[in-house]
C-alpha cells in the first residue's frame, strides 16, 4: 500500500529535519570511537553512512517535489 502524497510529504520533512541531524550525531559519535583511520577510509566511510541513511527511507522521497497528484485540477 503506497502512502498518500501528503503523508510522504510530512514524513520527509520530519525525516530531513528530525532524523537526518541525529542520524549525523550518532555516525559523528560512533566514528570518534574509532581511532582515526586513514583518511581515504575515513572519506569512503562517510560517503557510505551519507548514502546509507536514504536507502530505507528512498520510499518516502518519490515524488514528494512534484506537484499533488491527488489535487484537483487547476483551472
Amino acid at each position: 500500500m503506497a502512502l498518500p502524497y501528503k503523508t510522504r510529504k510530512r514524513l520527509s520533512i520530519l525525516v530531513l529535519a528530525v532524523g537526518l541531524p541525529i542520524y549525523v550525531v550518532i555516525v559523528v559519535t560512533v566514528m570518534n570511537m574509532l581511532e582515526r583511520p586513514p583518511i581515504w577510509i575515513e572519506l569512503l566511510l562517510y560517503i557510505v553512512f551519507g548514502v546509507l541513511w536514504a536507502l530505507p527511507l528512498r520510499f518516502i522521497f518519490v515524488g514528494v517535489g512534484k506537484a499533488d497528484p491527488d489535487a484537483p485540477p487547476e483551472e
